[in-house]
């Protein structure tokens, strides 16, 4: 059965509060996923139910397919990956506190079992079961990263010194941004204080990045170490590099660089998958993640570091994706205190700021948490459209947050002495929640929460909670093959050929023990373009590069050849040094042989070549060429969620009309429900005045009856008989207001169900996508170049690949 609180794209956050009564009411707290596109700030101080209320925000974006990324300084985020749908006091064991067992006098077993049926008892309160649980578990994968250490699953910062997207580069402010923040962290990791304008280090690394990928080359430590000892310039400003900063010097950077790198703690920052935002919101299976960053072990320079790169990863991946206005995926960072200080200028300040103006336009919601309002930079707050706010420590924190919500409100009407009223008497668990979307700020009481609180969670723990890593297949042998016959050990000069032989080198990627030999192979060059027709979109396939080893039939079936890393750019006119060579065979030296072979490589590929598209059935979208199944369920799930989101407005919109006007013959009829209860109690009045004087008359002892006396009895009468006739009046229009409510209720009915019809519709992650393949024309195939490569060996032992 659906649960009222179940609508779609709404977060169950809790029940709406009653402050003069200092009670919990009955009508749920309800927040449109969309809002969070303006992005939202809770502010709390310790024990006010902070981290709760936003950990059940994290768990209701789970529940709706919204990917997370959650910066957690604390340690205590994890918490999320503690759901026990079937509240077993074994599953609760090894997470509850030992020392507050002892406490309580009793043993952890238990504690455990305590702590279950709370947690059971506690979610039944607030009208949520174990179905509830076992969904948001199913919902997505939550997953505990842990960089600089290999207690979660490891992160490798080397992707954060990969060329930035072309949208990051084209945009100059971006790039300087970039530029500057990667610069400035990887320098306070170094532990130098840097300004971005008079530090002679901070200009060098930042000119030395912006060149390179402006020429969109990749970096790694090890290439900086190099750049900063002959860098890409000559002059920085007007000043030659030697005068600005001598090689001396530089040398001595380089080397600070190259202790950092070769630290013994260094090497697990280069363990695990990179730091690909793309990758930590999605699984391969295109499956929405909650990647928690789980920071709380590392010193504060680390700390700096790592966020500062991954919001800079954060801004790149976003500025790559298509505007959208529903809410795609979220931002979380808990305890923000010195990321996004008001005055001074870390890091992480300058790409957050972007994030707080950019982000709504690509369905980003940034949400950050901290109990330190004092420290926050409230006008970087100015574009935050929903403040959720919880028990503040000091008179000093409440004004601080009560300017911000003045400055937040973008001059909309404010009063600033209710908001006042309304903070200082807040109780524990009860939030004001602020949102410029909605009418009026609203008091609630968050909701249970799903995941167990059992608070930090230690290294151990975070061990037990670390996914199971697939075994690796051995990556596939290079290509090799048997040597060409009358190849030997010992050196032999280059073999003459016909001038009209096409040759090249392949390229000697590592060096052997032994004697280096060059070896004839076949080499294939050319590219495919598919055409779809339906969409005319294109895909080149540039490239394709085949080899095969020659042997002295020189028999060329290039079904059996093997794909090889090459591209043109990798084929040299020279070898590399003083080697040996085998002979060649004799089709092989006759130029009319590649000619030949040439055209069967063109057939091949035009035979062979076919590029799979994925289609979605219920969307009836088609992946774009080179999309993999996983991003184009990523895609799909964006576009059923605007779908949704449309859908879901027209319906409201097309019953918010028909709900209008009932609602307004419902008022009309409790009117004149109460208009008909005011007659009769005015006739009531009537009567016993008139049955009084009857009385009265009576009492005082006439021995006559009068006329007026008849006339008054009578009239009494008849007022009873109008009393009548008026509660019967006012018991039929009591009933048509009850129909009317009925008839309201039925179509708030209806709009639920097509409501949760649509919200059912469809599954990206589960859609059974069909597979249709695009094929060349004759004319869509290219073949470059057919030529005798000469590959080098040591031994048996490829040296190209």
């Amino acid at each position: 059965m659906t649960r009222p609180y179940e609508k779609l794209g709404s977060f169950y956050l809790g029940r709406l509060y009653d402050d003069a009564a200092n009670a919990v009411t009955d009508t749920a707290c309800l927040y449109d996923s969309k809002d969070l596109t303006t992005h939202a700030v809770c502010v709390g101080m310790t024990g006010s139910g902070k981290t709760g209320l936003c950990v059940g925000l994290l768990e209701e974006a789970a529940l709706d397919g919204i990917p997370a990324i959650v910066i957690d300084p604390k340690g205590d985020l994890g918490n999320l990956l503690l759901t026990f749908p079937d509240f077993g006091a074994t599953d609760f064991l090894p997470w509850v506190n030992g020392d507050e067992a002892a406490r309580k006098n009793l043993s952890t077993a238990e504690f455990a079992a305590q702590q279950a049926e709370l947690w059971k008892t506690g979610l039944a309160k607030w009208d949520q079961d174990a179905d509830r649980v076992r969904r948001l578990k199913a919902a997505a994968e939550f997953t505990i990263y842990t960089p600089g250490s290999n207690a979660g699953v490891p992160v490798s910062i080397l992707s954060s010194f990969a060329t930035p997207p072309a949208e990051v580069v084209s945009d100059g402010d971006l790039m300087r941004e970039r530029v500057a923040t990667t610069a400035t962290s990887l320098l306070t990791l170094m532990g130098i204080e840097a300004d971005p304008i008079q530090s002679r280090e901070h200009i060098l690394v930042s000119t030395i990045l912006d060149q390179v990928w402006r020429q969109g080359r990749d970096l790694d430590l090890g290439g900086l170490i190099h750049l900063l000892q002959s860098p890409p310039v000559d002059r920085i400003g007007v000043l030659e590099l030697e005068s600005f900063y001598p090689a001396k010097e530089r040398f001595k950077l380089a080397m600070q660089v190259n202790n950092l790198l070769a630290a013994p703690g260094f090497s697990v920052w280069l363990d695990g998958p990179d730091l690909d935002v793309g990758q930590l919101l999605y699984t391969a299976q295109g499956r929405p993640r909650v990647a928690i960053m789980h920071i709380a072990h590392l010193s504060e320079p680390e700390r700096m570091f790592f966020v500062s790169l991954l919001l800079n990863q954060v801004i790149g991946w976003m500025r790559s994706q298509p505007g959208t206005t529903s809410l795609r995926a979220l931002l979380y960072m808990d305890e923000v205190f010195g990321f996004m200080p008001p005055t001074a200028e870390p890091p992480s300040k300058r790409p957050l700021l972007t994030l707080l103006k950019q982000a709504r336009a690509y369905g980003l919601g940034v949400v950050l948490s901290t109990q330190n309002p004092v420290d926050l930079d409230y006008k970087g707050l100015s574009n935050t459209g929903t403040w959720l706010l919880g028990r503040l420590q000091t008179e000093r924190d409440k004004l601080r947050v009560l300017d911000g919500l003045e400055g937040a409100s973008g001059g909309a009407p404010f009063d600033r002495q209710e908001m006042e009223r309304t903070l200082s008497g807040l109780d524990k668990r009860v939030f004001l929640m602020h949102n410029v979307h909605e009418r009026e700020p609203a008091l609630f009481h968050t909701r249970w929460v799903m995941s167990y609180l059992c608070g930090p969670l230690t290294r151990d723990q975070i061990k037990q909670l670390k996914p199971e890593v697939p075994t690796t297949a051995p990556r596939p042998a290079p290509v090799t093959a048997a040597p060409a016959r009358g190849a030997t050990s010992t050196k032999s000069s280059r073999p003459a050929l016909s001038p009209g032989v096409p040759q090249a080198f392949l390229p000697l990627r590592r060096r052997g023990d032994g004697e280096l030999q060059y070896r004839p192979y076949l080499v294939g060059l050319g590219s495919v373009q598919f055409i779809d027709k339906k969409t005319k979109r294109t895909k080149h396939v540039d490239e394709v590069a085949l080899a095969l080893a020659l042997d002295e039939r020189s028999v060329v079936d290039w079904q059996d050849a093997a794909e090889a890393d090459l591209v043109r750019e990798d084929l040299d006119s020279e070898p590399d040094g003083d080697a040996g060579y085998a002979a060649v065979p004799k089709e092989a030296g006759k130029a009319t042989s590649y000619r030949s072979w040439k055209k069967q490589f063109s057939d091949h590929l035009y035979s062979n070549r076919a590029l799979e598209l994925w289609r979605s059935p219920e969307l009836g979208l088609i992946s774009e060429p080179g999309e993999d199944e996983g991003a184009f369920r990523v895609r799909l799930t964006d576009q059923a969620r605007q779908q949704r989101d449309k859908q879901s407005s027209k319906l409201r919109q097309k019953y918010a009309r028909r709900v209008a006007r009932l609602e307004d013959r419902i008022r009309r009829a409790m009117q004149k429900v109460e208009r008909e209860k005011e007659q009769v109690g005015h006739q009531r009045v009537q009567n016993a005045i008139s049955f009084g004087a009857t009385v009265l008359s009576a009492f005082l002892g006439r021995k006559s009856v009068s006329r007026s006396s008849v006339g008054r009895a009578t009239t009494t009468m008849r007022g009873m008989g109008r009393t009548s006739k008026e509660k019967r009046d006012v018991d039929r229009a009591r009933r048509d207001a009850e129909a009317l409510q009925a008839q309201l209720d039925e179509l708030n009915r209806e709009l639920e169900q097509e409501l949760d019809a649509l919200e059912d519709r469809f599954d990206a992650v589960a859609e059974e996508l069909e597979v249709t393949a695009l094929r060349p024309r004759r004319s869509d195939v290219r073949v470059e170049t057919v030529t005798l490569a000469w590959a080098p060996f040591d031994g048996s032992d490829a040296l190209w690949s």
